[in-house]
């Protein structure tokens, strides 16, 4: 699973994913920063099930990695090519999830250029332009998958899935639109486009720059946003890296070393400041939205000894691995390794001990041994 994070220039989207990630992407107030997209690794917050299950691995918390990337900044026209539009969506295409990172401020403009901008509008705009994007894909080819379907040789939906399957639209998702919308051989561009509205990538918004002062207002007016100060929890995730701080990813608190230089210090209150206001910077919220919310992830721990919830080498709950809900015991399999999911013969629940088959249904939290 891979989360894209995307925006347009300036809004903070390269701050965000090198406060997610700890990466070093550069980062400057000028458009198209971004020109090949930035990748790393963040993590998804879990309930580690160790203190329930009697054992020792640490304080209760999990951070499980979850694969993302930054995009080059989205102008209007990107479906038509303009500015790095074609690139843009081309980097998207992998993404199963988007936190779309808009400047809450309203400094800025779509173009990232300085100015009255509306953060509302570029929710709106962003949308728009994916969904421009794939209507176009799918009507490139529509002429011959309408006659595919006239022939009887694909059903609407597979005709449809078929063309925008490269763009990790879910099969299900395809079908359920395609007989909600009545689309047949004889669908109109307008049809097509409220299928692909309803197929498109699933979107949460992280409305940045939260402590700006016009920043409170325009959060209000953006329906199920996430607040978030990138700039604060890049600050706080190097201070922790350097030892000056004790800082976790998404907590409301921090604690501060007696070594921090006093410029440093005040930067923490002011951070400090913000989480008392907030309850966090808002960064590992979104990402935590995208995994659970858009993706329905679960979290599983494979183990080796399911009695005392270790591998080989004795390590407790060694792994987590995030899985979409209604993954099998099978699934996780293939997922540790390709050859154990072939050799895959069962699987132990350990908590209740009782031997699984390969269509059990797992659930968030599950310790699994896998039979080999």
């Amino acid at each position: 699973m891979k989360i894209g994070v995307v925006g347009s220039p300036n809004a903070g989207k390269t701050t965000f994913l090198n406060a997610a990630c700890l990466t070093e992407a550069e980062m400057a107030a000028y458009p198209f920063t971004t020109i090949k997209p930035n990748r790393g690794t963040a993590v998804v917050r879990a309930k580690c099930p160790c203190k329930e299950l009697g054992v020792e691995h640490c304080d209760g918390k999990r951070l499980v990695p979850i694969a993302m990337v930054d995009v080059a900044g989205l102008v209007p026209g990107a479906h038509e090519g303009k500015g790095m539009g074609n690139q843009f969506l081309s980097d998207l295409a992998d993404a199963d999830a988007l936190i779309h990172v808009v400047d809450a401020s309203g400094r800025s403009d779509t173009e990232g250029n300085p100015g009255n901008g509306d953060p509302v509008k570029d929710v709106e705009f962003l949308e728009d332009e994916i969904e421009q994007w794939m209507l176009g894909i799918l009507m490139d080819k529509w002429d011959s998958l309408k006659r595919k379907i006239e022939m009887k040789t694909v059903k609407p939906w597979q005709a449809v899935h078929e063309q925008l399957s490269g763009l990790k639209v879910r099969e299900e998702d395809v079908k359920k639109a395609v007989k909600e919308l009545g689309v047949d051989s004889n669908a109109t561009e307008k049809q097509l486009l409220e299928v692909v509205k309803k197929v498109r990538k699933p979107i949460l918004v992280a409305a940045n720059k939260m402590d700006l002062p016009e920043s409170e207002e325009n959060i209000k007016r953006l329906d199920n946003a996430v607040a978030c100060c990138a700039e604060a929890e890049l600050a706080l995730r190097r201070a922790n890296e350097s030892n000056l701080i004790s800082y976790s990813p998404g907590d409301a608190s921090f604690d501060v070393g007696s070594e921090v230089p006093e410029k440093q210090k005040k930067a923490l209150d002011f951070i400090k400041s913000l989480l008392a206001k907030f309850g966090s910077t808002g960064v590992q919220k979104a990402i935590d939205g995208a995994a659970y919310g858009l993706l329905d992830l679960i979290v599983v721990y494979p183990v080796e000894d399911e009695n005392k919830l270790t591998d080989k080498k004795g390590r407790v709950l060694p792994d987590a691995y995030l899985v979409p809900k209604g993954s099998t015991a099978l699934d996780l399999a293939y997922r540790v390794h390709t050859e154990i999911g072939e050799k895959f013969v069962g699987a132990v629940d350990a908590r209740t001990k009782k031997r699984v088959g390969k269509d059990y249904e797992l659930k968030n939290g599950d310790v699994i041994r896998i039979l080999v």
